[in-house]
């Protein structure tokens, strides 16, 4: 299964836990597709990167996706020249298995003129690979990469020599691992808990001054894909949503966050699908 796949199935149990203001979600993210397909970053404006979110929301909340308005959309990027490795790899996803023979062609071909060097970097080069149902070229390089973000804690961070990890990292390590059948080690899942604050929600690393739902969504996501328990955070971890829930439908990133958007409120309805599986 693609790690694509495995989140919007999780994503796709939120609607369980939000009952009634599943209606709302549903409202606020339809309020964030411009007229002309493309979905809103922070100012507004119609941006790839947010589009991906739309997206995802839209599935999880089993809301049909106008692909006329999106094609349109998305047909104005052509082939993705224009584009740098994160924005080409978010035109990846949002054409995911529907992308023209000529497009798509056209984007593994720059997909492989690149040479990731974090994680991130690989995380994004694989999903884009997955979107298109194309093998990821170097799957060695990869488990290398891997091998040098560990940082000296254990976990994992974005580049090599970090003295600690961070939780997006590793998560991103552990999904990496299992889409090619290796064994994420043994420290991730321990490690990943520890992250987890007593009030509820993770950090993103061990001295961060306050969680926030990038990471608690990403930390939730590969504990359970790892089978780790959390069963004992589950509640603190819902109160911690709830304070970054809004009744306009959204979610907040964190408790410093003025804003409202698709992205963290993806991130918001994959945390609460990992909450609330069985």
């Amino acid at each position: 299964m693609s790690m694509k796949l495995e989140m919007l199935q999780a994503a796709r149990l939120a609607p369980n836990l939000l009952g009634e203001s599943a209606a709302l979600v549903r409202q606020f993210v339809r309020r964030q597709q411009n007229p002309d397909g493309g979905f809103k970053n922070r100012a507004g404006e119609s941006d790839l990167y947010y589009t991906v979110f739309g997206l995802d929301c839209l599935v999880a909340l089993r809301e049909p996706i106008d692909t006329v308005r999106l094609d349109h959309y998305l047909r104005s990027f052509g082939d993705g020249g224009d584009l740098d490795f994160v924005h080409l790899t978010c035109l990846a996803r949002c054409w995911s298995g529907r992308a023209p023979v000529e497009t798509r062609t056209a984007i593994l071909d720059r997909l492989g003129s690149f040479s990731p060097a974090t994680l991130y970097e690989w995380f994004l080069a694989c999903g884009a690979c997955q979107n298109l149902c194309a093998p990821l070229p170097d799957v060695a390089g990869l488990l290398r990469c891997i091998g040098s973000m560990r940082a000296h804690d254990g976990a994992c961070g974005n580049v090599p020599g970090l003295p600690v990890g961070s939780t997006t990292a590793t998560a991103a390590a552990v999904a990496l691992l299992r889409q090619f059948n290796e064994l994420p080690p043994e420290e991730f899942g321990p490690w990943l808990l520890a992250q987890a604050r007593p009030d509820g929600g993770f950090v993103a690393m061990p001295d961060a001054p306050m969680p926030d739902l990038l990471s608690t969504a990403t930390a939730l996501h590969a504990l359970a894909s790892l089978k780790f328990p959390f069963g004992h955070i589950r509640e603190p971890c819902l109160d911690f949503l709830d304070t970054l829930w809004t009744n306009e439908g959204g979610f907040h990133g964190h408790w410093a966050d003025d804003h409202l958007d698709v992205e963290y409120t993806s991130y918001g309805l994959l945390a609460l699908g990992r909450l609330g599986a069985p």
